[in-house]
């Protein structure tokens, strides 16, 4: 596990910047491309998308605009623990550094607006040159830890020309014809919602319109399909399709090393398992953030008998570096990981987050996202 000192650093929000090597970073960095590039891979996709839902294989044309890759920092460089295709926190955490630096928050917005403009451009019923109307979704969105953030997205997409809002599924009105909020067509639909494949009778309607390209919906199925579906781990680990793929030695080298071992619950001998809990995390294989996931320390033998075996990943435990204030040396020590936020092959920015507990709980005292010092 490795220990990171927080930089002497005030900030609006009262958080200071967790600093990162460089050469750690650009190892992150490298893996996100690497990774973009094997989701265009054709034999990777035929792949990746046989068991999910017959929707999600209708390819859009489009990505997801702010991706998240969440990385645990060890004494032996980067490991990836997870990708989101709907990552939130990076522009609360520069908005956050905005006091100390203008110049990482203004060049995120920068290229959020660019994101979002080739997003929209890829969408092939767009009519215009940037969506008139653009709705931020997510369940609930009020009671969300992340609720500021969306604000600050809508205010964002004002600022850009766009009418913008933010509702639930059941604030809207979606068919084939596409995706009403108060009687009026939405262009674009910046998804933060966590079912990630549309699979709740809410979302059907803009499950529908997405089908038939009536709106915009980043990010998508698709796009979570391919790389954010924690099954993708099995598939990039296995040295039969880094061969098929054309991955470099180095490259495979790379993958092996930042990837933690991952299998299906299925393919393991459950008692072995149960023997060697203390060395994995439990997951589901479409959730998201920290629910469902299970540190095998923690795991009751009445809930190893519960689990599914086909929607189960087995990874392997990477602990979390841990943050130490520098102002505070006698505080609360902070569990931290890396957030890495990227738009196809593109860098957006990265952002730390702070947390205390088993798994990543943004809602503790101290915890939250906090700005990257790169070092």
């Amino acid at each position: 596990m490795a220990t990171i000192m927080l930089k002497n650093m005030s900030s609006p929000t009262g958080k200071s910047s967790v600093a990162l090597p460089r050469r750690h970073f650009r190892s992150m960095v490298l893996l996100v491309r690497l990774l973009y590039r094997i989701g265009y891979n054709s034999t990777y996709r035929r792949l990746a998308l046989a068991a999910v839902p017959e929707w999600a294989r209708f390819n859009p044309g489009h990505d997801a605009v702010m991706m998240g890759f969440d990385f645990h920092l060890t004494p032996a460089g980067p490991k990836l623990i997870e990708v989101n295709t709907n990552a939130g926190g990076g522009l609360l955490a520069l908005q956050a550094s905005g006091g100390l630096d203008p110049n990482p928050l203004r060049r995120l917005r920068e290229r959020l607006h660019r994101s979002f403009r080739e997003e929209w451009s890829r969408f092939p019923s767009a009519s215009r040159a940037f969506p008139a109307r653009m709705l931020i979704l997510d369940d609930k969105p009020e009671e969300q830890y992340l609720y500021p953030e969306m604000l600050a997205f809508a205010d964002l997409f004002r600022e850009w020309g766009a009418d913008a809002f933010i509702a639930g599924p059941e604030d809207l009105s979606a068919d084939t014809g596409g995706v009403f909020l108060a009687g009026e067509k939405i262009d674009l639909i910046y998804n933060r919602h966590c079912d990630f494949y549309l699979e709740e009778a809410a979302l059907e309607g803009i499950r529908r319109a997405y089908l038939n390209r009536t709106v915009c919906l980043s990010p998508n199925p698709f796009t979570y399909a391919l790389l954010a579906d924690k099954r993708r781990s099995l598939l990039w680990l296995q040295p039969e399709l880094q061969e098929q793929i054309g991955l470099t030695p180095r490259e495979r080298t790379m993958v092996n090393a930042t990837i933690p071992e991952s299998h299906l619950l299925a393919e393991m001998d459950a008692q072995q398992l149960w023997r060697e809990r203390r060395e994995w995390v439990i997951k589901p294989t479409t959730g998201f953030g920290s629910r469902g996931v299970l540190l095998g320390k923690s795991l009751s033998r009445a809930r190893f008998a519960t689990l599914d075996p086909q929607r189960t990943l087995v990874q392997r435990f990477i602990p979390p570096s841990t943050t130490v204030p520098a102002e505070e040396p006698d505080g609360p020590v902070m569990k931290t990981d890396f957030r890495l936020f990227a738009y196809r092959n593109r860098l957006l920015g990265i952002a730390a987050r702070l947390y205390q507990g088993q798994v990543t709980n943004l809602r503790s005292p101290g915890a939250g996202f906090v700005p990257v010092k790169l070092i």
